[in-house]
């Protein structure tokens, strides 16, 4: 099961988020599917992931590069980098034009039937406000 996932987790990242396919989200996620992560506060199911994605989308221009991906049992874990110019308002921040790169971040899918149930996940929210100049960097 574990390359299959793999391979689901993958198309996530790179077709529904990279490529703007954000009507893959009910081919990729579960419809109870649920994001765990203290700086994204998205609805439950495909809708939900795409609409959470969506901000990154379109007000950072965001692109995700997966680093590391590997499985255990029913998660798939995937360490990526998130890089973008800061276009349009995210979260209350109205866009600056500057560019971000290199926003570590790292995932944790939990795979049901072939899609991803639930996702707990983690990322470098200060660097990336510092990068936007919303906070004071060192």
């Amino acid at each position: 099961m574990g390359t299959t996932d793999e391979a689901v987790v993958k198309r996530f990242y790179e077709e529904l988020c990279n490529d703007r396919k954000n009507e893959l989200a009910d081919d990729l996620v579960t419809a109870s599917h649920r994001v765990h992560d203290p700086q994204v506060n998205a609805d439950d199911g495909p809708a939900g992931m795409a609409a959470a994605i969506s901000t990154y989308q379109t007000g950072v221009d965001g692109h995700w590069e997966i680093r590391d991906i590997f499985s255990a049992g029913d998660k798939v874990v995937a360490r990526w980098t998130g890089s973008g110019r800061h276009v349009g308002d995210v979260n209350g921040i109205p866009a600056t034009g500057r560019e971000v790169s290199d926003i570590e971040g790292i995932s944790v899918h939990r795979m049901e039937d072939g899609k991803i149930a639930e996702t707990w996940q983690v990322w470098d929210t200060l660097g990336f406000l510092q990068q936007l100049g919303v906070i004071p960097a060192k």
